[in-house]
Order: structure tokens, then sequence, then C-alpha cells
């Protein structure tokens, strides 16, 4: 039986909650992704002026990778008090925190206006954008985590997973029509800047949602008997304290888990820009399309392979992901160099089908490692340390690697070793599939065995 606290929520609620937090994710994600992109096709030019194409691609990827090193820092400050204060107050904050310097990063003048100072100015914003996601990713699949049942927490918990494919498409479908619509020069000297500018809209329509649901179940029953152990003078460790003395090898599970699913991303996403405009010279708007359409593609797929998760296991559907990612960059790079837009759709979406094997089952699986009280810096920190190795430096190392040998067989060597660490990490792993949240104790161990709740007619 479910106590009050933590039984399943009435559908509409669930479904709202959902919503929410797939359209603050996507927000974000669009923030983030549009930086990618744009540094793929523009900021070499407008920040780094005096570099030759490929170099000045390799200066905006650094800049690029800056942000990620703020993405632990985030997680740690902002899973430290979304365990201690809640979810949905530090989801506000991070949603803020992203869209204001989203927006600013529109207002940046170039390297011809202000000189050193304009990628000086776009690198700080870069890591404020790092910071705020760092607290987001964790926040909002906890949120859909902790109020949906154990049965189909890995269908649940796969919609902000979603944000991710959701916010590339838009970011990649506005700078599409924005490349479609003007000619190169206009879109190097004002176009690039539109979809910056517009994320303020954007973000005034996701705090709206978000500031409608409610805050976890599960946390607000933790938190009573946090304050309970706390009247009888029994002090709680700090989140992070705890995460490092309890949690340490399901951080390291977390971490090996993501590099296949965060290294293969942003070469798909992110660096295929650059390998087809810079390498093949193919037009930014072939490029961009191949990329909408597998985002489309992989925005519908998420919530099937997370559900199919909640039937076979979290391991066997990532593991499928992790496999099929790294044999298919050999034949991804062989598509793309056929210069042929059939082909560069079917390189990127079956690069995304494998990556969303991957990624939707992770928030459920992530979820499931930690207690209640750690749960928001646990996840946090397993996923963005991980994106500090995997993520931030991927696009870097794949350019330099081009540039080193003129040839894409490296950059799939780097993908298959990364998919390497994946499958050992996962294969590690426990399976977690139906674990009750609220049977996970602080020092990491389950109270009971996990339960498998029967799917209701009123939960579909």
């Amino acid at each position: 039986m479910s106590s009050p606290a933590t039984a399943p929520p009435a559908p509409n609620n669930l479904r709202r909650i959902v919503a929410a937090s797939l359209i603050g994710t996507t927000i974000e994600w669009y923030d983030y992704f549009l930086y990618g992109s744009a540094a793929a096709l523009v900021f070499g030019r407008v920040f780094f002026p005096e570099s030759d194409p490929l170099t000045g691609t390799l200066l905006s990827f650094l800049t690029y990778a800056i942000g990620f090193a703020a993405r632990p820092i985030g997680a740690v400050v902002f899973g430290h008090f979304g365990d201690r204060l809640g979810r949905k107050k530090l989801l506000v904050i991070s949603l803020l925190m992203m869209g204001l310097s989203t927006a600013l990063i529109g207002c940046v003048p170039g390297y011809d206006t202000i000189g050193v100072a304009a990628p000086l100015l776009l690198t700080t914003l870069r890591l404020i954008q790092g910071f705020a996601l760092g607290g987001e990713w964790g926040g909002a699949v906890l949120l859909v985590s902790e109020h949906g049942e154990a049965g189909r927490r890995g269908f649940w918990a796969s919609w902000p997973q979603a944000g991710a494919p959701a916010g590339n498409l838009v970011a990649v479908g506005v700078l599409s029509l924005m490349t479609s619509v003007l000619s190169d020069d206009a879109f190097n000297t004002w176009g690039w800047r539109v979809p910056f500018l517009l994320s303020a809209v954007l973000v005034m329509i996701g705090l709206w949602i978000r500031l409608s649901v409610d805050e976890s179940p599960l946390f607000k029953e933790a938190l009573a008997k946090a304050e309970r152990r706390k009247a009888q003078e029994r002090a709680e460790q700090p989140p992070f304290v705890a995460v490092l003395r309890h949690h340490w090898r399901d951080v390291l599970v977390a971490m090996g888990a993501r590099m296949a699913e965060n290294i293969s991303y942003y070469v798909i996403t992110a660096f295929v820009l650059t390998y087809c405009v810079e390498h093949l010279k193919i037009d930014k708007q072939t490029s961009l399309n191949a990329v909408l359409i597998g985002s489309a593609v992989q925005f519908c797929l998420i919530p099937l392979f997370g559900a199919l998760s909640d039937r076979v296991g979290r391991k066997p559907v990532y593991l499928v992901g992790a496999v099929g990612v790294g044999l298919w960059s050999w034949a991804f790079f062989a598509l793309l160099d056929t210069r042929s837009f059939p082909s560069l759709v079917l390189a990127v979406t079956v690069g995304l089908i494998f990556h969303s094997a991957m990624y939707a089952p992770q928030a459920a699986f992530f979820s499931e490692l930690f207690a209640t009280r750690m749960r928001y810096t646990g996840a946090s920190i397993g996923a963005q340390l991980s994106s500090v190795a995997a993520g931030a430096p991927a696009p870097l190392i794949a350019t330099a690697l081009l540039s080193s040998y003129d040839d894409s067989t490296p950059i799939s060597v780097y993908i298959g070793l990364a998919a390497l660490i994946t499958v050992v990490a996962v294969v590690a792993s426990r399976e977690t599939r139906g674990r009750d949240l609220a049977a996970i104790e602080p020092d990491g161990s389950v109270a009971a065995e996990p339960v498998r709740e029967q799917r209701s007619a009123t939960s579909a």
C-alpha cells in the first residue's frame, strides 16, 4: 500500500507536471543547443575573424566546451538547495538564468566592434548557461520521477528527456529558417542574433507553466522525516557529502553510462554541421535540414524507448543504444561523405535512434540510484561530471582530429571507445526497473524489494 505522501497523483495532475517539465527542458535545451549550432556555423567568423575557417570553428567550440565546466558546479549548488528546499523553486531559478544569458548572447557585439572583449563576454555568458543547465536536468527529471508510479516511471520520466531533441529541433529549425530567408552576409551580420533574442519570449511562457505545478510528494515526505530527525538532534549530512560517502559507486555508474550518450549526441548534432559545411562543402541549409529531420524522429522515439525500459528493464535498452552507436559511427561518416541529402538524413536519424535508446531510460535509471534527500545532488553530479569529460570536448576533439588527419576514421574510433566505457558501466550496474524510490535509504541500501506496480487504466 502506498502512503498518502507517495500515492500516484491523479492522471491529469501527472500530465500537467510532465508538460511543465517537457516545456521547461525544451526551452533550456533550445538555449543550449542554439549556442552549439551557432558555434559551428557563425561564431568563428563573428568572434574569431582573424583565424582560418576551421581554426575559428575550433575556437568557437572551445567557448562551447567551457560552458560544460560550469555544469558540475551548477549540479552541486542547485542539487544542494534542491534537496533542501525543493525541486520546483530551483527549476524556476535555472530557467530564468538560462533565458537571460541566452538573450544577452544575442546582444554581444562582434570582434570587429569591441575586439577581444567580444569573445570574453561570449564565454562569460556561456558559463552562466552551463551553470543553469547543470541544475536544470536533475530537477526536471526528478519532479516527474517522484510524482509517477514505479511501473511506468521509464515512460513518464522520458518526457523531460524529449526536451533535448525538441529544443534542438526548435533551435535548428529557427536557424534553418533564418538561413533560408537571409543572405549569408545578412545572417552573419545580424540574422543569427534573432534566435537568441527569441529566448526571452520562450522563457516567459515556460516560467508561467512551471510555476503552476506542485512540489514532489516524495520530497515533502522526506523533508518531514528530516525535520523529525532534526528535532531529535540527529544532524543530517549535506547532500554533496552524503552522496560521496554513500553513493559514490552510483555516481561512477552514471558517469560511465553517459560517455557514449553524451559524446555521440554532440558529434551527431553539433560537429556534423562543421563536418558537412567546412569539410564536405555542403551548404548550411542542407546540413541543418538533416539534423532537423533526425531530431523530429528522436522526439517521437524517446517516450517509446522509455516505455520499453518499463517492460524489459533499463539495462537492455541502454546497452542496445551504446553498442549500436559505437558500430554506427563508421557508417555515419561513410554516408555523410556521399554528400547526398537522403544519406545525410539516414546517417543522422539512425545515429539519434541509437542515442534515444540510451537517453530515454536514463532519467528513470539515474533517479532510481539515489535516496530522496540526496537524489537531486546525486543524479545531477553523476550526469554533469561526465559532461565535462564527454560532451564538452566532443566537438572540439572531433574537429581537432579532422584537422590533424583530414579523415573521419579517428573520430569513429573515439566514439567506439566511448561506447565501450558505457557498456562496461551499464553491465556493472544493477537493474533498477520498478524500484520504490521511497525505499532507497540514505546509506544507499534498499529497504524492500522493488515494487512492480501494475499499470492501471487511469494512468494510461
